[in-house]
């Protein structure tokens, strides 16, 4: 198979499948999608897009990949009535870049077995913006025969692919790196709140911080949302804290002690207790700041997010 001549199908186009095909559709892909709410896919036709109307429209393409939010919904899209699996014909790979338990994975990859379906778990690091600016990271597992010859379309919309082994390891990796990013979320907002309360503000505390050998993409790309109170959601808590069950759950079926990570998953908890579940996860300074008695305000100051232009040769503004 040559990837860059494939026939394309794509299940799930929220926020980050969304921008995940508009980079296919950039790079001149053949590409038919599918999503739930047709209306939330219309607008990539415009860039090339067939939009279909049932995930069985979808079975005849070389590879198909799968964004979708929970368990369950790769269940339904893939074993459930109409689904892809269930077909008279089924694509050669099935790439999958949902957040899913292992069980699940392990579930599907048998039945696209049967089917003669190659099943690779790709998830992803990074958000929408992510995507857009070109620095992507998926992690990728499964036959590393199959990894080769997708590999070309991935690249496509993620700057790093990197091959983790066989089977589900890729769950794996993308479970830690959760957690490790909600550990990290709310390590931030610690240090964030306690220097303002000694009068520092967070945008000269993250200057420096970004500046610093402490400073990552990560904490660059959060700093403007974090300065200027901006919970747009890119990611919410109650996805979080599906990642920290996951995680925790993992951890406890390999023997590992992870105090750090369980103490993080109850602040997590938190933030979705509190009832603010649409917004975006980084809340978590929010909640931090209450419980130092400290009331946060916009500070209404430009922020670089480290981004710069995107893959694609535009401006993030564009």
């Amino acid at each position: 198979m040559s990837a860059m001549n494939s026939r394309i199908g794509w299940i799930g186009t929220g926020r980050m499948g969304h921008a995940m095909v508009a980079r296919l559709l950039a790079a001149d892909q053949d590409v038919h999608l599918w999503n739930r709410t047709r209306a939330k896919a219309e607008d990539l036709a415009p860039l090339g897009a067939t939009v279909v109307d049932t995930v069985a429209e979808l079975a005849d393409r070389d590879v198909v990949f799968t964004m979708v939010s929970a368990d369950d919904d790769l269940l339904a899209v893939t074993l459930g009535p109409g689904g892809l699996l269930n077909q008279p014909t089924a694509p050669r790979y099935l790439v999958d870049s949902s957040t899913v338990s292992a069980e699940t994975s392990e579930r599907v990859r048998q039945a696209a077995a049967v089917r003669g379906t190659t099943l690779l778990a790709a998830p992803v690091s990074g958000n929408a913006k992510v995507v857009a600016s070109g620095r992507l990271s998926v992690a990728v597992s499964g036959p590393r025969s199959g990894f080769d010859d997708v590999e070309p379309l991935l690249s496509l919309i993620g700057q790093s692919v990197t091959y983790v082994g066989e089977s589900d390891l890729a769950r794996l990796v993308k479970l830690a790196h959760n957690v490790f990013l909600g550990v990290v979320t709310q390590s931030l907002a610690e240090i964030l709140v306690l220097a303002e309360k000694g009068g520092v503000s967070r945008a000269a505390f993250l200057e420096f911080l970004n500046s610093s050998v402490m400073g990552s993409v990560f904490t660059r790309y959060k700093s403007p949302a974090l300065v200027n109170l901006d919970y747009s959601p890119t990611f919410t808590p109650v996805l979080l804290r599906k990642d920290f069950d996951l995680g925790l759950a993992a951890a406890r079926r390999l023997d590992v002690p992870m105090p750090v990570a369980a103490t993080t998953a109850q602040l997590v908890q938190a933030s979705v207790s509190s009832g603010r579940v649409t917004e975006d996860f980084a809340i978590l300074l929010d909640l931090q700041a209450a419980s130092a008695g400290l009331a946060l305000r916009p500070e209404d100051v430009t922020v670089d997010d480290g981004l710069g232009r995107d893959g694609l040769g535009r401006s993030e503004a564009s």
